[in-house]
């Protein structure tokens, strides 16, 4: 068995191939061509690790060290260079120390995602992009109106029914030249709902019936969407070994600073899961508008108190970080959502 080390690029990769006392054995650049990747480790021992870092096209990659018979090493890029301690950088010291790492035992590896879940995500990632898209087409039509004094009372959202009325009414109060952009700013804005209906719909069917996604939309907060983006974040619960790490790893748990008695909270870490980051906060931020129709929920209780005293940012982050550790529990134990005060109060009328 030998150690193998990919430093991948976007066009190429740099192949480290050593023995399991760092013996080389050999060493070339790879193009990135179908094909390549398991041509050049069929040559080797199989079952040897092969270890690559978290680049952008990692996903082709690992397919094609799994069809050699290899087993697929996720490097977090980020803690390796650190742990690797190598001033100079190059290509060459890149994927020795890659490789030293591994030898050792201490490469930071990461979770790599079943191709199919792989694939399955890229549905709730692109209708994020397609949202923010949206959101910026009808920003810049709002902008077209402020810049010529043009007001739409008696409506709250300009993009339904009754304001696409108002709107189309206006179009001829602009310039001919804004009209005709405007136009075509609102003729992208049609085309992109219907793109955002149709993932929609296939969300749906792809993961409407599973149990899972059941459970999930038992959270405050957490609908048909979010539901998707965090179970398919999450993927499998047993690599998260407590609810805290699941918290951390969605970006909800803040950094500790502790030192000479002083502990002091600062930001969350950049390097978590942005998307389940972002589905907790949505999760939080519904739970907040909704909170007085439902103000005898844990959520609901939670918010307050934490708006009272840190303000809505600290209480947003506060209901987001108990959603995601409400979810380790659920999945771990195929259970659906348990308000903690009502299960207290259950539990306090059995005992009296």
């Amino acid at each position: 068995m030998q150690c193998i080390a990919f430093d991948s690029h976007k066009h190429y990769t740099w192949a480290l191939v050593e023995t399991v006392k760092g013996k080389l054995v050999r060493e070339q650049r790879i193009d990135h061509t179908r094909g390549a990747f398991q041509g050049f480790l069929e040559e080797f021992d199989p079952g040897s690790p092969v270890a690559v870092e978290t680049i952008g096209n990692w996903y082709w990659i690992t397919d094609e060290i799994e069809a050699a018979g290899m087993v697929p090493q996720l490097v977090n890029a980020r803690r390796a260079k650190l742990m690797s301690g190598s001033i100079n950088k190059t290509d060459r010291l890149d994927a020795k120390g890659i490789n030293r790492l591994q030898r050792s035992g201490t490469l930071p590896t990461v979770w790599i995602p079943p191709r199919e879940l792989r694939d399955a995500r890229e549905l709730p990632r692109t209708r994020m992009v397609l949202v923010r898209q949206r959101t910026q087409l009808k920003n810049r039509i709002h902008a077209n109106l402020a810049k010529y004094g043009l007001d739409v009372g008696g409506v709250t959202d300009l993009f339904g029914a009754r304001g696409r009325v108002i709107l189309d009414d206006l179009l001829i109060e602009f310039p001919p030249q804004t009209r005709y952009a405007t136009e075509i700013l609102i003729e992208n804005l049609d085309h992109l709902q219907g793109e955002l209906k149709a993932i929609e719909v296939r969300m749906s069917e792809l993961f409407g019936d599973l149990q899972s996604l059941e459970l999930i939309q038992t959270l405050p907060g957490v609908a048909m969407i979010l539901g998707v983006v965090i179970l398919t974040e999450v993927g499998d619960i047993e690599r998260f070994p407590s609810a805290s790490h699941l918290a951390s790893y969605a970006g909800k748990t803040p950094r500790v600073h502790a030192s000479g008695g002083h502990v002091r909270y600062g930001r969350t870490r950049p390097d978590v899961n942005h998307y389940l980051k972002w589905a907790y906060a949505e999760a939080a931020n519904s739970v907040m508008m909704h909170r007085r129709k439902h103000p005898e929920r844990h959520v609901s209780r939670l918010y307050e108190r934490v708006q009272r005293r840190g303000g809505h940012s600290k209480a947003i982050g506060a209901v987001g970080r108990h959603l995601a550790e409400a979810t380790y529990w659920m999945l771990k134990k195929q259970e659906p959502y348990k308000d903690p005060e009502t299960r207290q109060r259950k539990e306090s009328k059995k005992e009296a």
